[in-house]
C-alpha cells in the first residue's frame, strides 16, 4: 500500500503522498515563486511599520518597495494592497502610497481599542501565568531599559510590543490577539512619534505594576495596569 494524504475539510497533510494506481510519491507543489516574494516583502514591511521604523506621513513608492527588497513590481504592489487593507498604509484617491497620519478621533479610537481588548488579553492569561512567564517578562521588561538607555526607539517599541504579546500569547485566545495585533500595526508610525513625545529615561511604570499583579494573582490590579499602559501615552498625542 502506498503512503497517501489525507485531507481534513480545507486542510491537507504536505507529506508526500500517492497515486493508488500507479504507486508513485507525488511531491507537494513547491511555493510559486512570486507568492513567496510577494509574502516576504510583505511580513517585512508590516515588521517596519508596526515597529514603528517608518515615520508617521511617509510616502512609499513600488519602485522603492521593490528596490529596497530586490523584487519585482508584482509582488511590491500586492504587499502594499494587503497592508491597505489592513490600515497599515493608506492608499489616497491620487494613488499615493503612505504610512498614516493619524487624526485626533482615530487615535482615541484605536486607543479604546486597547482598552478594550487587552486587559481582557491579560485576565484570560493570569490563570497561566506561571513563574517562568513572569521570568521571561521580566527579562524583556531589562531589554526595554537598555533601549531607553541606548535610546533605540525602534527596539524600544519592538520590546515594548513583545512583553505585551509573551503575555497575551497565555491568554490562548487566538483571535482576540490577532485583532490586538492589527491596531498595534496601524498605530506602528504613530508609537514612533510618541517614543519622541514621552522621552523615556525609565521603563514603563506601569510594566512594573503588570508584573506585581501577575505574581499577586491579582485579576483587578492587572487590568487596571494593562488599561493604562496601553492607553495613557496614547492620549499625550492628542492635540
Amino acid at each position: 500500500m502506498g503512503i497517501c494524504y489525507i485531507e481534513y475539510g480545507s486542510t491537507i497533510d504536505e507529506r508526500p503522498r500517492c497515486d493508488h494506481n500507479q504507486g508513485m510519491l507525488i511531491q507537494p507543489r513547491p511555493q510559486d515563486s512570486k507568492t513567496a516574494a510577494h509574502e516576504r516583502v510583505y511580513r517585512a514591511l508590516r515588521t517596519q511599520i508596526m515597529h514603528g521604523e517608518i515615520p508617521p506621513g511617509e510616502a512609499l513608492t513600488l519602485r522603492g518597495i521593490g528596490k529596497s527588497h530586490d523584487v519585482s513590481m508584482t509582488p511590491a504592489r500586492e504587499a502594499v494592497r494587503r497592508l491597505v487593507a489592513e490600515g497599515a498604509l493608506f492608499l489616497s484617491s491620487s494613488g499615493r502610497v503612505s504610512t498614516p497620519a493619524l487624526s485626533d478621533d482615530r487615535i482615541e479610537e484605536l486607543a479604546t481599542l486597547r482598552a478594550l481588548l487587552e486587559p481582557e488579553l491579560a485576565s484570560r492569561a493570569l490563570p497561566r501565568a506561571h513563574f517562568a512567564l513572569i521570568d521571561r517578562l521580566d527579562v524583556i521588561n531589562q531589554g526595554v531599559s537598555q533601549a531607553i538607555t541606548h535610546h533605540d526607539a525602534t527596539a524600544y517599541i519592538r520590546l515594548n510590543l513583545e512583553f505585551h504579546r509573551t503575555l497575551y500569547l497565555r491568554a490562548q485566545a487566538p483571535a482576540m490577539l490577532a485583532m490586538a495585533e492589527t491596531v498595534w500595526l496601524q498605530l506602528g508610525p504613530t508609537m514612533r512619534a510618541l517614543y519622541g513625545r514621552l522621552n523615556r529615561t525609565e521603563p514603563p511604570y506601569h510594566h512594573k505594576l503588570i508584573l506585581a499583579a501577575l505574581k499577586a494573582g491579582d485579576e483587578p490590579g492587572l487590568r487596571l495596569a494593562v488599561r493604562a499602559d496601553a492607553t495613557q501615552g496614547l492620549r499625550l498625542l492628542k492635540g
